[in-house]
């Protein structure tokens, strides 16, 4: 009987563990390339958690622990840094799901070669300085070796909360002790989510749909006003040196620029809705650049029913004032295709690509305008060597000079 009560005991006492919420003793070294979970790592301090979670993005780790009588939230932070010289964060994000407004813990080395665990208030998606943020932070701390960093502290919640909008990212310098901006991959952009307090689950809120928009937006504006205004003003400048081209260049031309408008404002639109879904972010130069482009070129549109006849006195002033438009155009438009590259922050071949592109519109345009030029110079070498027969009329006969013999 004594024998069986113990069988009976160790039973119940295995069922209690085995129902309990899970506690992890976490790792030295995550080691995501050989598919490690949260479960399989542990800290050199030997601390314990509730929870912990495989974040979706970015290679990173959270463990943590809800005490809802005080209330306060524990964490362990775990993620490699984009370089061995740069920064990780996570954050709570009390309004928000995005970066903006984020109240953020950050790890980096410190000037002076000590690993630093400081806070920061994310207002904005520009410089960024060392700030206190909305919780309390108490036990703040952080740890490197082999290639990760691990940030830990404690937040003071405030009553009530069962769910928080987390943040987390990684960067890949510090300059003057404060992190530099990060990168702009999808992992970068999409690593948000929400942590359920009280069911220990952590969710993803995903940013497809905006990176999707993003490339939308970025695609277009490229093509439009980046590629095929430039293939317009070739059209317009060199084809008509050639009289076979007339009148095929103008309609190539107006083509040209009146498809790479039509694209242009599409992907201005959807600028538009990037900005009134991004709060607080603001890319300042790209926005005012892109404005000033939509006015310029929809000043271009209008301004072809205006255009005089050819034979008109003020047609030469039409001229300057659509040329020079016209090519301030295709300046702020490279301009401002960079800046986006900036921004977005793609794989290296899209920048390449676009440079191919535009070392190619100027070899050809180069070309031409040698091609063109020799064929204006000799048109203008030609009309001064043909023999003169004085001539002045149409009927070629009035005004012209006589024999000396009449």
């Amino acid at each position: 009987m004594e024998d069986a009560s113990r069988q009976i005991i160790s039973s119940l006492a295995h069922c209690r563990m085995a129902s309990a919420p899970p506690r992890t003793k976490v790792g030295l070294r995550p080691e995501p390339a050989n598919g490690a979970t949260c479960s399989s790592q542990t800290f050199s301090n030997n601390k314990l958690f509730d929870f912990c979670n495989d974040l979706p993005h970015l290679e990173s780790y959270l463990h943590w622990t809800y005490n809802s009588s005080k209330p306060s939230l524990s964490i362990a932070f775990v993620a490699p840094p984009a370089k061995s010289t740069g920064w990780v964060a996570w954050a709570i994000n009390p309004t928000s799901t995005g970066m903006a407004g984020s109240q953020s813990l950050i790890a980096f080395h410190h000037s002076n070669g000590s690993l630093i665990v400081r806070t920061f208030n994310i207002t904005s998606y520009g410089p960024i300085s060392p700030s206190p943020i909305a919780f309390d932070v108490s036990d703040s701390s952080a740890e490197y070796s082999d290639g990760v960093m691990r940030i830990f502290a404690t937040l003071a919640l405030p009553v009530g909360t069962t769910k928080v909008n987390q943040v987390w990212q990684v960067g890949s310098s510090v300059t003057d002790n404060v992190p530099d901006k990060h990168a702009f991959q999808a992992d970068n952009l999409n690593s948000k989510g929400t942590l359920d307090l009280l069911k220990g689950e952590s969710t993803t809120t995903g940013g497809g749909s905006s990176l999707r928009k993003k490339n939308i937006h970025g695609v277009l504006n490229a093509v439009s006003w980046g590629i095929l205004m430039p293939f317009g003003v070739i059209f317009s400048r060199y084809l008509k040196t050639f009289k076979s081209a007339d009148p095929a260049w103008f309609y190539l031309h107006a083509s040209c620029q009146f498809s790479a408008y039509v694209i242009g404002v599409a992907g201005w639109a959807t600028g538009l809705q990037l900005g009134k879904k991004s709060e607080g972010i603001t890319y300042t130069g790209h926005r005012y650049i892109g404005i000033a482009l939509f006015c310029l070129a929809s000043l271009q549109v209008f301004a072809l029913f205006l255009r005089p006849k050819k034979e008109n006195k003020y047609r030469i002033y039409w001229n300057y004032y659509h040329h020079s438009v016209g090519y301030a155009v295709i300046v702020l438009s490279i301009i401002n295709v960079f800046k986006g590259f900036d921004m977005l922050d793609p794989e290296k071949k899209w920048r390449t690509a676009y440079i191919t592109v535009l070392i190619i519109l100027g070899a050809i345009a180069a070309l031409l305008e040698v091609i063109t030029w020799v064929i204006v110079l000799r048109r203008k070498s030609g009309n001064s060597t043909k023999p003169y027969d004085g001539s002045n009329g149409a009927n070629g006969y009035r005004g012209r000079q006589q024999p000396l013999s009449i």
